[in-house]
């Protein structure tokens, strides 16, 4: 469920970061990001949390070392992405 999740949050910066460049607003699309990307975290802790309950050692010791790192690098990428086009807007309204 947390890489569906993943995925949908990247689609909707990328969609932000469209929208944003085409001068167009895109605050719907930088609240969709951001929340995909904040249940995608819950949805990997809980999947973790229910391997621990059934005593599923091995599953732990092969996905999490792995992929914790690669969900901060991607909650960290969508953060960025999505405040590129905040950044954007407030240069626009400085220099019209």
């Amino acid at each position: 469920m947390w890489m569906v999740l993943g995925v949908g949050a990247l689609v909707f910066a990328l969609m932000n970061l469209w929208r944003t460049s085409q001068h167009k607003e895109a605050r719907g699309f930088r609240f969709l990001s951001m929340s995909l990307t904040i249940l995608t975290l819950c949805s990997f802790y809980a999947d973790g949390a229910a391997r621990v309950m059934r005593g599923d050692l091995g599953g732990l010791m092969d996905t999490m070392p792995t992929l914790s790192p690669f969900l901060w690098i991607a909650a960290l990428g969508s953060i960025g992405l999505n405040s590129c086009s905040l950044f954007r807007k407030k240069s626009e309204l400085q220099h019209p």
